[in-house]
């Protein structure tokens, strides 16, 4: 859905691609408004924020359009930025240049101080000829220098399409110098809006040719490696889009800080930009420790994205991505520029680590339309009422009034928008509302499918908890692959008597119902002819044996059912499609399991022990925060969903692409911090248990597929 979650950027998306197709032209660009969406109207802007700048920046990096853009808004973002070491005066001079920039009259150039090496002579992305330079000034922050001021020569780089130059100041006026402004972190988010554009295009080509290209036969795209492939380039460049996504919108968050900042009528004195910046202020910009942790993970994943992105591109499309006959190569060289110019994702990652076992966290809340006001107040209302009830006066109610899944239609939930899921989500956190497990996956079948009688007798008591389910879906010979079963389902007088294995069963032996697949035409293929009955488990010919798991745990059984009787009115739906109402129950419990083993408690918890350890080496400090940066993106990419649905944006393959990472995600967390305390009772639990994650609810390669075929229209196998 690109970085933009609203329709509002979908359009602008749209219509700079759309433009970018016509023309690249920069006098174009500023024409339509775009080097000026960041920027206040005062200047010459559209008054939007950094948001929407990224949102028109990966459209652009998306049609790879050359020039000066990005470091001449990079500049202007830079020049409005309101810090505390701002001084008053200079505002005429800088909101000249900024009107510059903004209507294309005026290009820019950014140096990038490197880690070593001269620093009086750095590398800057633009061209020597730009009008503008924005320079790093040792223990002053950065300066805006004129042409003039500056020597700059080309200097070779890898993007065939965007120049460098090499930088050195000649004269350093004073009244030039910026004060507290965060280019560095400014620059990361930018050049990873740019980089997600570039993994767009990469994911995009590498499906279309996959789909059409033929070997041994048949399209490439059906082969499984190459599927995944695709896929996992996809679920690659969503966590970006989320970082970036994150980081903008905290730093338009910052107080002054979007649309643009502020050039105050006070200010309109005098000739200079600035005064001299503390050097303890060059580093982060004066930005609060939320933001910088947000600029953190999109410095960690939104560059490398492109670079994995564009790679796996070229390896799908084979020799002719290789050739200068193909754009890939291109779009390779945009990749390797942007997260050589944003800075190793090292350093970033070991700032993310420093910041997290410090104890700064970044709140993951949707902004709300005016309109959930009087919503909140009348869910507020019920919430205290609620909370003034006993105990079990409180279940009652939830299970009677439609708390536990309010999403649902009346009666058994409240028919609640998602506006009014997400305040309900809020005002009810500390009420601890039932987890019904399993349930909360074969429920929403049972409503949807299920007769009124059916609904009636069980979903009340399911509510209560006096009902606990398990699902009869897995087989001995078809895990997975539900179209393989091989329970049979023969018909007798008054019903059916089921007779088969099922296998990986969770909690099967305290459960009073299965929700149970049976095969009732044998002689149909694949997935039809399979019948959803719900079996009540202390039914004769029904046997459980739990398996001990690798942790010593026993929550997986095998279940037996030896002619076990299920009379009519128990099954779900019509005859012989059940294959339908399981899609619907799968598709909760990818919901499900990606909500309640998502990564936020466990990157916390390793954030909490790091924090009780000895100093980390630097390879731990980096892969610390490499994992608490992937660990937020997937909370970001739940906080987008959330948005989109509130805004009408489809976001239809988010479950599969939430499940997959947060599933990878336990499990890294899990092998990370074992290695950092292996004697801890909990991480040796933790290793074991999260080994299931990846395979329960639906494989990796599964999930894989799903997206792959879903997402991108990759071919199914036949």
């Amino acid at each position: 859905m690109g970085i933009g979650t609203t329709e509002e950027h979908q359009a602008l998306a749209d219509s700079v691609r759309g433009l970018a197709t016509r023309t690249t032209e920069h006098a174009a660009l500023a024409g339509q408004g775009i080097l000026g969406l960041h920027l206040p109207e005062e200047c010459g802007g559209q008054g939007y924020g950094l948001l929407e700048l990224c949102v028109a920046l990966e459209a652009l990096g998306e049609r790879r359009v050359p020039g000066a853009y990005l470091p001449t808004v990079l500049t202007s973002a830079a020049l409005t930025w309101p810090g505390p070491a701002r001084p008053a005066g200079g505002a005429v001079t800088a909101a000249s240049l900024i009107a510059g920039l903004a209507d294309g009259s005026v290009t820019a150039a950014v140096a990038f101080p490197a880690e070593d090496g001269d620093p009086g002579r750095v590398l800057a992305l633009g061209s020597p000829e730009a009008d503008l330079f924005l320079v790093p000034v040792d223990g002053r922050g950065w300066a805006v220098l004129d042409r003039a001021d500056v020597v700059a020569e080309p200097a070779d780089g890898v993007d065939l399409d965007r120049p460098l130059c090499y930088v050195a100041a000649r004269t350093m006026p004073a009244d030039r110098v910026l004060g507290e402004v965060p280019v560095r972190e400014l620059a990361a988010v930018l050049l990873g809006a740019d980089a997600c554009g570039v993994a767009a295009w990469a994911v995009r080509t590498a499906a279309e040719y996959a789909k059409v290209r033929e070997q041994f036969g048949r399209p490439i795209g059906q082969f499984q490696g190459v599927k995944h492939r695709v896929a996992a380039a996809l679920v690659t460049l969503e966590q970006a889009r989320a970082a970036v996504w994150d980081a903008a919108r905290a730093l338009d968050a910052t107080p002054g800080g979007g649309p643009g900042g502020e050039i105050r009528a006070e200010d309109v004195t005098g000739g200079g930009l600035g005064d001299k910046a503390r050097a303890e202020d060059v580093t982060g910009g004066g930005l609060g420790d939320e933001v910088r942790l947000a600029v953190g993970v999109a410095g960690v994943l939104g560059t490398e994205a492109a670079v994995r992105c564009v790679a796996d591109a070229i390896q799908v499309l084979g020799g002719i991505g290789y050739t200068f006959e193909h754009d890939a190569h291109r779009y390779y060289r945009r990749a390797l520029s942007d997260r050589m110019l944003a800075g190793d994702p090292g350093p970033w990652a070991e700032e993310v680590a420093g910041l997290a076992a410090a104890g700064v966290r970044r709140a993951m809340e949707p902004d709300l339309p005016e309109e959930a006001g009087a919503v909140r107040d009348a869910i507020r209302a019920e919430a205290e009422s609620l909370r003034a009830e006993e105990p079990l006066a409180r279940l009652g109610r939830f299970a009677r009034e439609g708390w536990i899944m309010p999403y649902l239609p009346r009666p058994w939930g409240r028919d609640a928008s998602p506006l009014e899921q997400v305040i309900i989500h809020q005002e009810f956190r500390d009420l601890k509302r039932p987890n019904l497990g399993i349930a909360a996956w074969a429920v929403p079948s049972i409503v949807r499918y299920g007769t009124r009688e059916q609904q009636e007798r069980f979903l009340p008591r399911t509510f209560t908890g006096e009902i606990v389910w398990c699902q009869l879906f897995s087989e001995p010979g078809a895990g997975s692959d539900l179209a393989g079963l091989a329970t049979k389902a023969t018909r007798v007088e008054g019903g059916w008597s089921l007779t088969g294995q099922k296998i990986w069963t969770s909690l099967a032996q305290f459960a009073h119902w299965g929700i149970c697949l049976a095969r009732t035409s044998p002689e149909k293929a694949k997935h039809n002819g399979i019948t959803y009955f719900l079996v009540d488990m202390a039914s004769p010919g029904v046997t459980v044996r739990p398996l001990k798991e690798i942790n010593g745990d026993e929550v997986f059984n095998e279940v037996f059912l030896d002619d076990v009787f299920v009379p009519d009115d128990l099954v779900v739906g019509a005859v012989d499609e059940g294959w339908r109402v399981a899609r619907d129950t799968l598709s909760h419990e990818r919901v499900a399991l990606g909500d309640s083993w998502g990564p936020g408690s466990q990157h916390t918890d390793m954030a909490e022990l790091i924090a009780t350890l000895p100093p980390l080496r630097q390879s731990q400090r980096e892969q610390a925060g490499r994992l608490w940066a992937e660990g937020q993106a997937i909370s970001a990419l739940g906080l987008r969903v959330t948005l989109s649905k509130l805004s009408g944006v489809d976001a239809a393959t988010a479950s599969s692409v939430r499940k997959l990472l947060g599933m990878r995600h336990a499990q890294a967390i899990s092998e990370f911090c074992w290695s950092l305390a292996p004697a801890s009772r909990r991480w040796n639990r933790m290793i074991l248990a999260t080994r299931a994650f990846t395979i329960g609810g639906g494989t990796t390669e599964v999930q894989l597929n799903i997206i792959a075929e879903r997402a991108l229209g990759l071919p199914r196998d036949p």
